[in-house]
């Protein structure tokens, strides 16, 4: 018997079961996949928005501001990469140039400080690389870039740290109630529970709909990306966005938090809401959409294309709250952009909406909000280097050569909670494979050492789920 499941182990599931922690519950977090933020949570422009786009009387517009200003402490508790790099929304028109006068109107209305109204010599000396044509900007200096699953993971693991509960590779068939209990039916057990919170992205109208009223769609709104090479990550300095549209922010060119160029998405509803397939005419789009930023990217060196899937409601809005027939259930649907930058905002609404409905919670006498720091051996000094290989020889072993990621962060990454079992899970907790290479020249060491450290045999290793799989067996008869 749970007293909260959480169905969901993007960033909204994770970010809600770590605020929940901090009281004495008892909570499992359920997800269909075989890692936390495998689909909407890993595959984003992972930008935390300042927060003047939506309208103030959306749930959009209430919590992006208030969730952007809690990412300097949550960042440093759970030591996940941030930095705040500011935006630009640039104006290439008379036209554009009422866009950002609204915009800027609509921050203030958001609670969005310290924003400005630029001109076009500023906006160059700031943005050197922007195109000239720029008649000027919104700038936002409190807009950051972070890495989106990084912050699910860090969430988990913290919550787990403070005794949640996490269930992988759990797909929900239904969910019934009886008095005051829930049973939540998976593939692979059954789970009774006095609240539920529904945080199943794509999915989330249709778990709503296994217990609830159906009064929310989720359309799938696919988004392509570029990640360009680190030797042109600096090519700009802040997110550039150009106008929004009805369809979304339009196409951004912006640094990672890892040194990179992010360039995209485009936005096309799709019916499959499991589909991240690439498609040429719109990645072309995408290239000639973002030289309207600046003409100076050069395409050779993208390194890699993917796509997401966004959970657009029919709402037009985040689905947030309790349901108004089913006493208990909460739902947090819907939640596209800026649905990161107000995850930690909503975290603490939902944990309070159902601790209202409790009639309180006890604290949980035990609840610490710091994660153990995950050593990044390529940003230690050399003295440090060498007193952490002195103390441990696997930070030594440099196993993916275009990140410089060690064994040993390796090793960590595997036996922490929520740790690391494909190499996929790997990559996104260490970077390994992440590099130029793509992991052309590290990921067979990599699956080395995910089957020692499992003990499973290396065809059993996947590379993301199990059809996933990368080897089938030996191609030489080499005795062991």
């Amino acid at each position: 018997m749970y007293d909260v499941v959480i169905i969901g182990a993007g960033v909204a599931g994770t970010s809600i079961a770590r605020e929940l922690s901090r009281y004495k519950l008892k909570i499992a977090v359920i997800d269909k996949e075989n890692d936390v933020a495998n689909e909407t949570t890993m595959a984003n422009s992972a930008i935390i928005h300042a927060g003047y786009d939506a309208e103030p009387y959306k749930n959009k517009g209430k919590f992006n501001a208030k969730g952007n200003a809690m990412y300097t402490q949550l960042t440093e508790e759970l030591d996940i990469p941030f930095k705040r790099v500011g935006s630009l929304v640039l104006a290439f028109s008379e036209a554009d140039l009422a866009t950002i006068e609204l915009l800027y109107e609509r921050g203030i209305e958001n609670g969005v400080p310290d924003q400005k109204l630029l001109t076009k010599e500023e906006v160059l000396e700031m943005e050197p690389n922007v195109n000239d044509t720029i008649f000027g900007a919104l700038y936002a200096p409190t807009a950051g870039i972070i890495s989106s699953w990084e912050v699910a993971i860090a969430c988990m693991e913290n919550a787990m740290d403070n005794g949640a509960e996490l269930f992988l590779n759990t797909t929900v068939e239904d969910i019934k109630k009886d008095g005051d209990v829930f049973t939540v039916k998976t593939d692979q057990q059954d789970f009774q529970t006095k609240y539920v919170v529904n945080a199943a992205g794509v999915f989330s109208d249709k778990i709503n709909n296994m217990i609830a009223a159906p009064t929310f769609e989720i359309q799938a709104r696919k988004g392509q990306y570029f990640i360009m090479d680190k030797d042109i990550g600096t090519l700009v300095n802040t997110v550039l966005f150009q106008c929004p549209s009805d369809v979304g922010k339009g196409i951004l060119v912006a640094p990672t938090v890892h040194g990179n160029l992010l360039i995209g998405p485009d936005s096309v509803f799709v019916d499959d809401r499991e589909d991240v397939s690439t498609t040429a005419p719109e990645l072309a789009m995408i290239r000639e959409a973002a030289a309207l930023t600046t003409s100076k990217i050069d395409n050779r060196k993208v390194i890699r294309s993917f796509s997401g899937l966004r959970a657009t409601s029919t709402t037009h809005d985040f689905v947030l709250g309790e349901t108004p027939d089913v006493q208990g259930f909460f739902n947090v649907g819907g939640f596209e952009s800026p649905g990161l930058s107000a995850a930690p905002a909503v975290a603490v609404y939902v944990a309070d909406q159902i601790k209202e409905r409790n009639g309180g919670f006890e604290p949980n006498p035990t609840f610490n909000p710091v994660r153990r720091p995950f050593i990044r051996f390529d940003e230690l000094d050399t003295e440090e280097k060498a007193a952490l290989v002195k103390e441990n020889p696997l930070y030594g072993r440099v196993i993916c050569r275009c990140e410089t990621v060690t064994e040993g962060e390796i090793m960590d990454a595997i036996h922490r909670n929520v740790g690391a079992t494909t190499v996929k899970s790997v990559k996104k907790r260490t970077r390994a494979g992440m590099g130029r290479c793509q992991g052309g020249f590290c990921e067979p060491r990599v699956i080395e050492i995910l089957s020692r450290e499992l003990g499973k045999s290396m065809n059993q290793v996947s590379y993301d789920s199990p059809k996933a799989y990368i080897l089938t067996g030996r191609t030489k008869n080499v005795e062991e």
